[in-house]
């Protein structure tokens, strides 16, 4: 997980406009690489787009490379501020996306999954704007990451199973919340972590 560094009194960058990393550009290499092998590309098409890669400042400038090769939940950058609506169903976001400031989530009787390992935050305060009726959210944040449950709840229930750091980044899960579940949780640690933990508290 990523948090730009920018002025506190600056405006929120665009989702689009925010730089691009090393570690962005090989994604978006690698995925346009099996798609030559697999002859999606053509070697004339291959080459434009990696050299329009490496090219690349912003996550708008390569999001647009990759479209064509397949669904949005496979593509290597997903840059998208858009409102995430479920109904009856489920909706998820994992992988290297980008977290706006404030996310509207909109669920009657279905479940936000939301996977912030490897996702870009805005801020270092996000909030989710939720309204729920009969759903659930369920949220996997990296450790340090804070989870505050600050919403209207009724007939709700939340379980918040995070490792947050004192100065790590806050989510906040502000709204409505009607007979809905909350459930954050970092990722378990591997036995090496948790000796290194206990160790170093001696």
């Amino acid at each position: 997980m990523e948090i730009p560094r920018r002025p506190a009194a600056e405006q929120a960058t665009r989702v689009r406009d925010l730089r691009a990393s090393d570690a962005d550009r090989e994604r978006v290499a690698a995925v346009l690489a099996e798609a030559l092998a697999d002859g999606r590309l053509t070697a004339e098409e291959h080459a434009d787009r990696a050299d329009r890669v490496y090219a690349a400042r912003t996550l708008g400038d390569l999001t647009g490379l990759t479209g064509d090769l397949g669904p949005e939940e496979a593509q290597p950058i997903l840059v998208d501020d858009r409102p995430l609506t479920v109904f009856f169903g489920r909706t998820r976001r994992e992988g290297r996306w980008v977290v706006p400031v404030k996310l509207p989530l909109l669920a009657l009787f279905g479940t936000v999954e939301l996977d912030l390992r490897q996702a870009v935050l805005q801020r270092r305060h996000i909030v989710l704007d939720a309204t729920v009726l009969g759903g659930r959210i369920r949220l996997l944040v990296p450790e340090g990451v804070r989870v505050d449950v600050t919403g209207r709840t009724v007939l709700s229930t939340r379980e918040l199973r995070t490792r947050p750091g004192a100065d790590g980044p806050t989510i906040e899960v502000a709204g409505t919340l009607i007979c809905t579940s909350v459930r954050a949780r970092s990722p378990r640690r591997s036995l090496r972590d948790r000796v290194r933990g206990r160790l170093g508290r001696r």
